[in-house]
């Protein structure tokens, strides 16, 4: 928690700055409204000690200034004269309270912790309608997932930025949460996009938020995700779906640390750290100059190679296990055991679509089979991967003949995606992901072949 401290009178400031340190909140001090701004301009604060009575530019009218800048930190407004009119114009101006100088240092405490603990209770909520949940955690304890959980601990507890890399469906989002819930601000949201999952057209106010009357359809003023997640974390999944133009106001972000909303004409600094992952191999699309140079090295200051599940087949049976709790919780029955004979099948098996792929197959299995026991019978993977799986005959019935000199290339998509649609039984989520394309991509492919 951070906190700005504006009255004219040193021995205050000085004072309550000493009495937060011992609470273990850092606090600045600005000795008039004109440093408050200056302040207020270069930092985003968690809340603002406001006296009413400053030389030159009073604290009403630095209270003015902020709400026409959009700033929405808490403001406790102090003053020596308890004037009730005057707290009543503070109040109304925006103002969340008015407190009467002497007051008790331990007053104020509870009331700024109030005050920041409902701010970041907002914005969690926020967070989670937005962008979901999905809480799981890092499971396994082969080698390399003890490597990767070592790097996380390196770097958790600053504000470094971080750029994951690893195939579809192998948990980069799980190692995103695993580096915000082991950092200093756990307590602040994580806020989760997916880039490739947004139209190009409002992925800006997703991100930087919008003014009311900003655009039609704006009949408020909306936070962007920046805001929301606070000093906690802000998670840009597919980083390599970005469209160039939006490359450029991240890249900004990045190097001022501020953002401004769709619509506003001031900017509003921001302390969120910037966590990124994709599929895609950046570095190519820097030559060929699908993506900023300059953003890509922003992005990777420090990098996570999430392993794919096939690297960690010992982590397969915990796995399992944890999914088979989350679906049966999520289909309302009692929890599915697997047979030894059905995880053989899951151990020799690839996973193209790693972690994505095997909670898929066990949802298919649980709502094939009966009872709370899944055979191998009811494991069903892709045929053309059969054969890992210990089922030799599936796999040659597979086969498709190789493709003639005259097949063209885009015969040869369309097919694979017709393919993919029927195995995923028409969800086109799901066949973008073993794809490996984004969804966007896919519903464009399956309108230029005439799929739907």
């Amino acid at each position: 928690m951070k906190i700005l401290i504006v009255d004219d009178e040193r021995h205050i400031r000085e004072s309550l700055k000493k009495y937060l340190s011992l609470e273990e909140i850092d606090a600045e001090g600005a000795e008039t409204g004109e440093a408050a701004v200056e302040f207020l301009e270069k930092e985003a604060f968690d809340a603002v000690i406001l006296d009413l009575k400053l030389p030159g530019m009073s604290g009403q009218e630095v209270l003015v200034w902020m709400q026409r800048r959009g700033l929405l930190s808490p403001v406790i407004m102090i003053s020596a004269h308890g004037q009730i009119s005057d707290a009543v114009e503070a109040l109304k101006t925006g103002a969340c309270d008015y407190l009467v100088k002497p007051f008790d240092p331990a007053e104020l405490i509870i009331k700024l912790r109030a005050l920041v603990d409902n701010r970041r209770r907002e914005n969690r909520i926020a967070a989670l309608d937005r962008t979901g949940d999905g809480k799981t955690g890092l499971i396994g304890d082969t080698d390399v997932m003890r490597r990767l959980s070592d790097r996380i601990d390196k770097i958790a507890r600053s504000d470094v930025t971080v750029l994951i890399t690893g195939e579809s469906g192998a948990g980069k989002e799980a190692v995103a949460r695993e580096i915000h819930c082991r950092g200093t601000y756990a307590e602040e949201p994580f806020a989760a996009v997916n880039i490739g999952g947004i139209h190009e057209g409002l992925m800006e106010s997703e991100l930087f938020g919008h003014e009311k009357g900003s655009f039609t359809g704006a009949l408020g003023r909306k936070l962007g995700l920046f805001e929301v997640a606070g000093r906690g974390t802000i998670f840009l999944d597919e980083i390599g779906e970005m469209p160039l133009g939006l490359q450029v106001k991240l890249l900004r972000v990045l190097q001022e640390r501020k953002i401004r909303r769709l619509g506003g004409s001031s900017d509003i600094p921001v302390n969120a750290r910037i966590v990124s992952a994709t599929n895609r191999d950046l570095e190519a699309m820097v030559r060929e100059g699908r993506f900023r140079e300059d953003l890509y090295y922003r992005l990777n200051v420090f990098r996570i190679i999430c392993p794919p599940l096939r690297e960690r087949r010992d982590d397969i049976p915990p796995l399992t296990e944890f999914l088979l709790n989350k679906l049966s919780t999520r289909m309302g029955r009692p929890h599915a055991a697997i047979s030894p004979g059905a995880l053989e099948k899951l151990l020799v098996y690839d996973f193209p679509g790693n972690i994505r792929e095997l909670e898929n197959i066990l949802e298919r299995a649980l709502i094939y089979g009966e009872g709370n026991r899944i055979e191998a019978w009811n494991i069903e993977l892709h045929k053309s991967d059969a054969s890992l799986a210990g089922d030799p005959a599936a796999a040659t019935s597979a086969v498709r003949p190789e493709p003639s000199a005259a097949s063209s290339l885009e015969a040869i998509e369309k097919q694979a995606i017709a393919d993919a649609l029927v195995r995923c039984q028409g969800n086109r989520s799901r066949a973008s992901v073993e794809l490996g394309i984004c969804r966007k991509t896919l519903l464009n492919k399956i309108k230029l072949y005439a799929l739907e």
